[in-house]
């Protein structure tokens, strides 16, 4: 025992630090800084952007040099400084209760945070009157979709992400007769058709790029703009160069393809979520107060339908009463074309319930605390009126 004593009392000392109130106050001031910065650099890069630099990374960087720590570093920190409170510091007895309630509450918090951070996924429904729907698109990943429409009766597609996209790849599958390679790839780009008299061709040789220019831009992460890739790709069959098609994902339509008189098609596109039901929307209401053009409500009347469960029903989203269904939570977020279509945010949150009762447990271990310290004071004896 002797000879592991001071390896014992040194894990000791490093939890007692951790558990230290010096830590939990740098930690606040750590998040308050981070704060500040987000809430500023949020002009430039929007809401997303800001977030994920400040709040869903480790560090924050220049150029490639860790320089500050950056909310998933401080927020490990305060996690591990109330769970060592919890382990170290607090008594355990019932006149306590109250305090380990609070404790547990900030665990489910900064939990919560973690799960949000990690795994929520926020997409948009844009469905016009009459229209149904079974997938939402992403405001801020896209992806290159290939079509597989060999098959007359059944389509497949295949999902590549952009961030996986690169000069000089080549992607293959054991499904294609035939292999791509990525000439260029650009993160955001702009395209019109080509000035006549333009002395260099176009690296496209097939498709609607041919008569196109495209121009690369800076990529951005600002709410009111998106990202638009492009890149020129080659199919390859058996060695052979078929021909280059310049994809981009301001461009509408897919562009098909021939290999070994197999029909293919690939399009840049905003990555889809598909859903395991239909959406229809039946009718979309934009209410205003009477005499004036004052939005008074927006809402959404669905037509709901599920073929596994076979349900079939309608439903009214409308502003403050989403739909939440099989996990997901619709939003009436937007609208257009003349009030005849609705945009639905779509948001996927497996830690949506943890904030809540991270405030209930809060709130309870408040009340249990000063309830018990109610209970212990007694007033003074002898008092006279």
């Amino acid at each position: 025992m002797k000879k592991n004593q001071p390896l014992t009392d040194f894990k000791t000392q490093i939890l007692k630090s951790l558990a230290s109130l010096e830590v939990a106050i740098g930690s606040l001031v750590f998040l308050m800084v981070l704060i500040v910065m987000c809430t500023l650099e949020q002009v430039d890069l929007g809401t997303f952007g800001a977030v994920d630099k400040y709040f869903r990374s480790a560090f924050l960087y220049y150029g490639s040099v860790p320089v500050f720590p950056a909310g998933g570093i401080v927020g490990l920190v305060l996690l591990l400084n109330v769970l060592g409170s919890m382990a170290l510091q607090l008594r355990r007895d019932k006149s306590k209760t109250g305090i380990w309630l609070i404790h547990s509450g900030l665990v489910v918090l900064v939990l919560g945070e973690f799960v949000t951070g990690t795994f929520a996924i926020e997409s948009q429904l844009a469905v016009e009157e009459g229209q149904s729907m079974n997938f939402s698109v992403s405001t801020r990943l896209n992806e290159l979709a290939i079509f597989d429409r060999s098959d007359q009766k059944l389509e497949t597609v295949y999902s590549l992400k952009t961030k996986t996209l690169r000069k000089n790849k080549e992607i293959e599958r054991s499904e294609w007769p035939f292999k791509l390679r990525i000439q260029e790839f650009h993160p955001n780009a702009m395209a019109g058709p080509r000035p006549p008299g333009l002395a260099f061709p176009s690296r496209a040789t097939r498709g609607p790029g041919k008569e196109m220019l495209l121009r690369r831009q800076t990529a951005t992460s600002r709410d009111d703009r998106r990202n638009l890739p492009a890149a020129f790709i080659e199919v390859i069959e058996n060695g052979n160069v078929l021909g280059t098609w310049m994809v981009w994902a301001g461009l509408e339509g897919i562009q098909e393809f021939t290999v070994g008189g197999k029909k293919f098609a690939m399009q840049m596109r905003p990555v889809r979520r598909y859903l395991p039901f239909t959406v229809t929307l039946k009718d979309f209401s934009h209410d205003r107060y009477a005499g004036t053009n004052i939005p008074k409500n927006f809402s959404s009347l669905d037509r709901l339908q599920n073929p596994a469960t076979g349900e079939d029903r309608e439903v009214l989203i409308y502003m403050n009463n989403p739909l939440r269904y099989l996990g997901r939570t619709f939003y009436q977020s937007s609208f257009g074309k003349n009030d005849t279509l609705s945009v639905l945010q779509v948001v996927e949150n497996p830690g949506w319930l943890l904030p809540y009762i991270s405030f209930v447990v809060m709130a309870l271990g408040l009340m249990v605390h000063f309830g018990l310290m109610i209970t212990k004071f007694k007033p003074a004896s002898g008092a006279s009126s």
